[in-house]
């Protein structure tokens, strides 16, 4: 078993998107090759009605995958195929947009006004970016949830993990999505695909992803399985975590727990060709593209 090193960390961006929604982009729009298949991720957590209440009224997408993951609040989404659908808490919308449609998606805050919840944006390749639309709405109460003897939970979206398999299928980049709960001080080693690019993202608590002690002379909190946990050196909320080669990934939870999404799916190894929420493989079907969103000739899916 080879532990996956830490190639690099950095903290969520603020920005705005849609007609207004304040939130915090984790990575998108550098340089695709980082995170491939992934494009995209927004952490769209906000506890302020404000902030968030006028959402992504209409827009297009063509050429990726869409994951929408709620925590806390509601959203609602239609498009101009005549799909309308809900998202409650815990539960996830993968939409593989295709050949294109026009969606748009209004977040509802829950009764303390929160809306909390994430984006993830994953490429299609060339020989599925004109495929017909589809959504998959799964439900929280449909997603496993497996909880270790050591208090480790794992909500599997997709991809199979410890014998359990996620409800999401039929994804083009055979992704692994996880919700992982470390319960205090804890360590804990999760297996990952070798040849899958991974990521963490840390949105609750505190811990570490090196398999290593502290430095000498380091203030030391805590003492966990046998080796020195530093914690002011621990990776904290809206923290996004790149690793490098191997199977496994090692997690020392802080005092309080830490809380990740764990992320890894197969490259695409193909060009890319973006703009906004389309992203095909050359410029010359980049410009048909646009041309066609601005001629009316966009949908190709029969409605």
């Amino acid at each position: 078993m080879t532990f996956r090193p830490v190639k690099s960390t950095h903290r969520a961006k603020p920005t705005m998107e849609g007609a207004g929604v304040h939130l915090h982009r984790v990575f998108g729009f550098g340089d695709p090759r980082e995170s491939d298949p992934f494009l995209l991720l927004d952490d769209f957590r906000n506890d302020r009605v404000k902030d968030y209440i006028k959402g992504f009224p209409w827009h297009p997408h063509r050429g990726i995958e869409t994951i929408t993951y709620v925590l806390e609040g509601k959203v609602e989404h239609g498009d101009s195929l005549g799909n309308r659908g809900l998202l409650g808490p815990g539960s996830v919308q993968w939409m593989t947009a295709g050949s294109g449609i026009m969606h748009q998606e209004m977040p509802k805050g829950n009764a303390k006004g929160q809306m909390h919840g994430f984006q993830l944006w994953a490429n299609l390749p060339s020989s599925l970016k004109m495929t017909a639309p589809r959504y998959q709405d799964i439900k929280g109460s449909e997603i496993p949830v497996i909880t270790d003897d050591d208090g480790t939970r794992v909500k599997i979206v997709t991809g199979k993990f410890w014998g359990k398999r996620g409800p999401v299928d039929g994804v083009a980049a055979n992704p692994m999505f996880l919700d992982v709960s470390v319960p205090p001080n804890t360590r804990k080693v999760l297996p990952v695909d070798t040849y899958a690019n991974t990521f963490a993202y840390v949105f609750a608590g505190r811990g570490t992803f090196r398999d290593a002690s502290a430095p000498v002379g380091v203030r030391v909190e805590k003492e966990v399985a046998g080796k020195e946990l530093n914690i002011r050196d621990m990776t904290g909320n809206r923290t996004l975590v790149r690793f490098g080669t191997g199977d496994e990934v090692t997690v020392t939870a802080g005092p309080a727990g830490v809380r990740f999404l764990l992320v890894s799916g197969q490259p695409i190894k193909e060009p890319v060709a973006w703009h906004g929420p389309i992203v095909m493989n050359t410029r010359a079907e980049l410009m048909r593209a646009i041309k066609e969103l601005n001629n009316g000739t966009f949908i190709k899916a029969a409605h």
